[in-house]
Order: structure tokens, then sequence, then C-alpha cells
């Protein structure tokens, strides 16, 4: 029997059917995600302007979520606006060569008091716990400690930066144990030499040097800038994902759409990337919910810079492929665009198939099948994801599969299908006859699917 709802002061609000359907929906979409982020390492770099903003208790509240799917988190956080703000208070004038502050005796004081009391502001709002906030009963812990060596900048372009340093060593051992003990570490962008001083550093560059050491799985940077206003494209023409090599190129390019202000964050990710990192995320801090959308969507927000050879990939199948191709083919075995394959007979034909895969997902596949005594091969199964369609991966899985057909000794190709003749036309295919087809392919083709039969010379 339902029990009456608790009386919380405020009036339900009432949730339709497909409403609930789209949660449903949402939950278990981010689940895959939910499991490949726990226990991984993600280091997460805001500068002081999300602070200032009014989703700034929204997005802690996102990093606690994040805490709390089992990711472990470790947080720098920048605070150039409220130093600026003090030196301002104070009939000061901030002073920068490039993008990198001098820090006197004067400015140093600011980088203090502004630094303890953002750091002391985020600890605060990181304890919340009322069941009124997203963080009700989460009881989060932190921790923050002298875990940065520094030493200074020195004389660049002639200016001694003075207390402005950078980054010279990072204590692992003791954030590694922080993170053991299920806490959130927060680091600030201080930093201090054996001798005892205190350096002003970067917090961009606490947070690569922090994510290089410990091998993050992660390195996120929330930048005030959306991905349609970076000015970047790989080769694809993908504005939302790049391979680090393609970033060794942008910066090499004196050509290159780059701009000044982007630097940083593609060198902190080749950086990142050469010390261990696996990925770099660049995410905008205005949008709502942004942090969880990057991480826990299947294409993301922001834009990502990834190691190794591809985010997305193309590569032979195999039998833990099976599950994934179904979920793309069987959609089209019911429009009747494709003929119905059991699991059974996909398993057995598995070796048959080439994939397309992006961040895990198969979005793509296609299936050659040998007439060795006839030197020529079937193209079959060509499907497409949905939301992946229209960018050409069906051309290029079709350019695999014609490679694999040549190294087979094959030399013509063809396919049978009842939708789609003039794809295949526009891809060099002709008109043909079941007559043309392999003798053994002639024996079993269907006549009352009646499917026409196009031909392509290898």
């Amino acid at each position: 029997m339902n029990q009456p709802a608790a009386n919380t002061g405020a009036e339900a609000t009432p949730t339709t059917p497909a409403a609930n359907l789209d949660f449903v929906a949402s939950l278990r979409a981010a689940a895959p995600y939910v499991h490949a982020h726990v226990g991984k390492v993600f280091v997460v770099c805001f500068g002081g302007e999300i602070a200032q903003d009014s989703g700034f208790d929204s997005f802690l509240y996102d990093l606690g979520l994040l805490h709390s799917l089992g990711a472990k988190l470790v947080l720098v956080h920048g605070a150039r606006p409220q130093i600026d703000a003090r030196l301002k208070a104070q009939n000061l004038q901030p002073q920068y060569v490039g993008n990198v502050r001098v820090t006197d005796l004067a400015a140093l004081d600011c980088v203090k008091s502004a630094v303890g009391s953002l750091r002391m502001d985020i600890e605060a709002r990181l304890s919340t716990s009322l069941a009124s906030t997203p963080l009700g009963g989460a009881r989060l812990k932190t921790a923050s400690g002298n875990w940065v060596t520094a030493r200074p900048v020195g004389v660049r372009h002639g200016v001694d930066h003075q207390h402005t340093g950078e980054v010279r060593k990072v204590d692992v051992a003791t954030i590694r144990e922080v993170l053991r003990q299920e806490r959130i570490a927060l680091l600030s962008p201080i930093g201090y030499s054996p001798t005892g001083e205190i350096f002003n550093l970067r917090a961009e560059d606490v947070a690569t040097a922090v994510a290089t050491a410990l091998s993050a799985d992660k390195l996120i940077f929330m930048c005030n800038r959306a991905p349609n206003e970076w000015r970047l494209a790989d080769e694809s023409g993908d504005v939302g994902q790049f391979s680090l090599a393609d970033a060794r190129r942008l910066l090499a390019d004196e050509t290159s759409p780059l701009a000044e202000e982007d630097r940083p964050y593609v060198e902190a990710a080749i950086v990142a990337g050469r010390g261990g990192v696996q990925r770099v995320h660049l995410v905008h801090q205005d949008m709502d919910g942004a942090l969880l959308r990057e991480l826990y969507t299947r294409d993301g927000v922001g834009l990502l810079f990834y190691a190794g050879d591809s985010y997305e990939t193309i590569r032979e199948a195999s039998i833990d492929d099976v599950g994934g191709i179904l979920q793309l083919i069987q959609p089209m075995e019911k429009a009747g665009v494709l003929v119905p394959r059991s699991r059974e007979q996909l398993e057995l034909e598995i070796g048959n198939f080439v994939v397309m895969v992006r961040d895990g997902l198969v979005i793509a596949c296609a299936a050659l099948f040998a007439f060795t005594e006839a030197k020529m091969g079937e193209l079959a199964c060509v499907a497409t994801h949905p939301a992946y369609r229209g960018g050409g991966r069906a051309a290029t899985l079709l350019t695999r599969i014609e490679q694999n057909a040549r190294r087979n000794g094959l030399t013509r190709l063809f396919s049978l299908t009842t939708h789609t003749p003039h794809w295949f036309i526009e891809r060099g295919f002709a008109r043909t006859t079941i007559e043309a087809l392999p003798v053994r392919r002639q024996q079993i083709y269907n006549y009352q699917r009646n499917s026409l039969v196009l031909e392509k010379a290898l």
C-alpha cells in the first residue's frame, strides 16, 4: 500500500508519463559511463570566475554527485578575479606579462587572502549535506595540503616575476592516500619552496602537473568558451574531439585557426597526454550541468583531446561485439531493410564483420562474405546508428571492406538491396542480374524479397 508523501512544505510537481520515460532512458544511457568511471581519477580545474557565477553551487553539487558515483576527484581552483578585486580594493594595479601575473609582496598578500578565502568557501559548500540540497546526506570529506613544491619563475622578457612560481614537484603519495580514503583532494594555485617561500601559481599549470604526476584518467578544464566558439575541427570536420597528434599539428601550423587564448589549453592537453593522461576535456562552465553531460553522455558537450590512435576506430569485429551489432541491426531488420539474423548465426559469422566503434559503442558495421571460387565478395549488413548517420561512416566502412576483399584476392564486389540502390550506385556499383551472382549465392537468393543486385569491379 502506498504511503502518503511526507509534507516538505512545498507542493509536489507532477510528472507526466513521458517525463518519467525520458528520465528512465537518460539513466539507462548514462549507466555504462557510471560503471566506467568508478574508481577513475579525474582532475578538475576551474577558475575563480565560476565562483562568482550564480551557478557555482550547482557546479559544486555536480562535483559532489561525481564523487558519489565513484569517481576519485582532485579539484584545482583558480582565484584570478578574486585576487584582482583585492588589489583594486587597495588601489593597486594588477601586473601581467602575457598571461602570467607578476606577484610582488603587496600582490602576494592579496593572493594569500583571496586564495585562502575562496578555498574555505569551496570546502564549506562541499560540506553541505542538508536534505533540501542535492548533496543531502552525502557527507563529503575534502582534504588540502602543501602538496605542491614550487620554484620562482624568475626573470622573463626582462621582468622579474618575484613571487610568481611554477610547479617543481607534486606529492603524489599523499594525494593518492587522500583518494584512497574516499576524500576529495582540493588544491589551490599556491606552491611552497623548501626554504619556506610561498609562490603564486597558475591553476592550469597545477592541474596539468598533478594530472600528469597521478597519470589521471581525465584532466578537465572548465572554460568560458563553448565548443562552437573554438575555431577548431579535425580532418573529418568534427569539432568535438581531437587526437593529441592533431593538437600538435595545430600548434606547429602557423596558418591554423587556433586563437591565442586557446593555445594554453591545447599545450596543456599535449603535456598531460605525454604524461599518461588518456583524455583532456574542455567544458563550457556557463552551461548548466555541462560537466555531467560531458562525462555521462556518448558525445558530450565539450571539446575532447584523446591519447592513442583514435577515439572513433574501425576494426575487425570480435565475439564481444555481437551484442552491439544486434542492437544496431535489429531495428533495420524489423523495418525490412536487412535480412534478419539470429544471435547464433551472427556469432558464427562474426569473423566476416567490420565495426566502427565510438567510445565503446558499435555505431556502424558491415560484412564481407567471400565466394572465392568466383573471386567475388558480398557486401552485406551495412548499418549505421541513427545518431551517426550522414557523416560518411558507411562509405568509410565500404572502403575498408574493399581493402579486405582485394587482400583476399577478390576482383568483384556485389550487394543485394531493397531500399538503398542509389547509395551503391553513387559509389561505383552498377545494376546487374541474379545470374551474375556466384552459383552458391544464386541458390539462396530470396525471390520474395526481390532484392536488386548491384556489382562493382575492384
